[in-house]
């Protein structure tokens, strides 16, 4: 743990342009209308820019870049996105150029039913024009080979809206392409299903969260999001169907589930005007 512990505060810093050509692409993975330029950018297409490429010998088995820079060395765990907490200030705009500044808050070691587990936790500020306009705190679990969860007992339920989402590998690769995610469980079966121990090919955490609060959006159209925040609870497999919805529990606040007959995926909390 001390080996790790090394990485506590460790600091990075990207600039990105919200470009026309990247945000085409991302509209047209979501089959959504692009924003115009100098328009707010929808809630979490940030996640698509900011990656810094590095070359394929830079680049782990997995397809991630290789750990011990900004993240800790963690070689031979599999990492996964396990959730995070938004904070909407004000909207990025897009054609414009911003900044990400990121930061190593907490790393945790702990011990589960799966063996060891690694928690790191890295703050994101997004800004233009010298204001941050969007927070985050990212969670991400590095854990020992083992089968991944399959089921969960949280059952999800119907909703005041609901979206029946197909996925399918066009839109994993699209999602990966836009966000410059070269993880091998999204778009290599083989890799997926005999190294990681996966049924299929996997639904990226983020997209899920995407598109279930893009669900929410359509159903509270006048509603302003200023928080959001999520976390896994089992993988989304290709081909299985699932379910993106909700319901509003109190002024103001929102529950979000995604899921299907194996149970909730991912759970989701919104604060809104």
């Amino acid at each position: 743990m001390a080996h790790f512990t090394d990485w506590l505060g460790r600091a990075e810093r990207s600039s990105d342009l919200l470009s026309e050509n990247l945000l085409k692409r991302v509209a047209a993975t979501f089959d959504q209308e692009m924003p115009g330029m100098g328009a707010p950018l929808p809630a979490l297409w940030h996640w698509c820019f900011f990656q810094d490429p590095v070359g394929g010998p830079s680049l782990g088995v997995d397809g991630h870049p290789q750990r011990g820079n900004f993240l800790p060395e963690a070689d031979g765990r599999n990492r996964m996105w396990a959730g995070s907490r938004v904070e909407f200030i004000e909207p990025l705009q897009t054609g414009q150029h911003a900044v990400r500044s990121s930061k190593i808050l907490h790393i945790e070691e702990k011990i589960g039913r799966s063996g060891k587990l690694l928690f790191v936790t890295v703050s994101h500020e997004y800004s233009q024009n010298g204001y941050v306009r969007v927070r985050e705190q990212q969670d991400i679990v590095y854990r020992e080979p083992t089968p991944p969860k399959l089921h969960s007992d949280e059952v999800i339920q119907h909703g005041q809206w609901n979206e029946r989402i197909t996925p399918t590998p066009t839109l994993l690769f699209r999602y990966s392409a836009a966000t410059f995610n070269g993880h091998r469980i999204h778009y290599d079966l083989p890799y997926a299903t005999d190294v990681e121990g996966y049924a299929g090919l996997v639904v990226h955490g983020p997209l899920i969260a995407t598109l279930s609060l893009n669900a929410f959006i359509r159903a509270n159209s006048d509603a302003k999001v200023r928080k959001f925040s999520f976390r896994n609870v089992r993988p989304l497999v290709l081909p299985d169907a699932f379910d993106v919805g909700g319901q509003v529990t109190a002024v103001g606040t929102a529950s979000l589930w995604a899921g299907n007959r194996a149970g909730a995926a991912q759970l989701a909390q919104v604060e809104f005007d």
